[in-house]
């Protein structure tokens, strides 16, 4: 069965990076532009059991939910080096499969619409989450796995989205009520 981007080697591709992809992707793009999502938007959605916590304390991580839009980057790769590209990000968003690869309509900055390599959360997933602040304060507050903390995740989530002058009102909330301890 193949996959989205199997075939793309016959030209560049681009993967629409939403979190720490933005800032730390693994590889160096042919170009790295703003670009807007529609239809999807940025969301702490998913029990983290491997990076920010493990099965019996997970963490809370983003993921690409349904509804509103979301501001990125859309990042370039040239074609030849596409299906190897391709197999280390597969290998770093999927150990457990809780993101659903797909080529989805991103519009660029400069007004170009692309056609962008991104991973959406997958509803049916046992470690989707969609529940009350509360309860995501307490994830974020006692994540831990190896990748280091749920709460480092979002204070480093809040910096690099305030670096790239991307507004995220709603973390810097979250990571405020984590902190405050009450």
């Amino acid at each position: 069965m193949s996959t989205p981007g199997d075939d793309a080697a016959q030209g560049d591709v681009w993967v629409f990076a939403y979190g720490s992809l933005m800032w730390n992707p693994d590889f160096t793009p042919l170009e790295n532009q703003p670009a807007r999502l529609q239809g999807w938007r940025r969301a702490l959605c998913i029990l983290s059991t491997i990076y920010r916590g493990t099965d019996e304390r997970p963490g809370l991580v983003l993921g690409l939910d349904r509804g509103g839009s979301c501001v990125g980057r859309a990042l370039k790769v040239a074609g030849s080096h596409w299906p190897q590209i391709k197999a280390r990000l597969d290998a770093r968003e999927l150990p457990t499969k809780v993101y659903l690869p797909r080529f989805l309509p991103v519009r660029l900055e400069d007004g170009r619409k692309v056609s962008a390599y991104a991973y959406v959360v997958d509803r049916s997933h046992w470690q989707y989450w969609s529940g009350p602040r509360a309860e995501a304060v307490r994830l974020l507050r006692q994540g831990h796995g190896k990748g280091g903390t749920a709460r480092d995740y979002l204070a480093q989530t809040v910096s690099h989205l305030d670096d790239l002058g991307i507004r995220a009102g709603i973390l810097h909330a979250l990571l405020s009520e984590v902190d405050s301890g009450a």
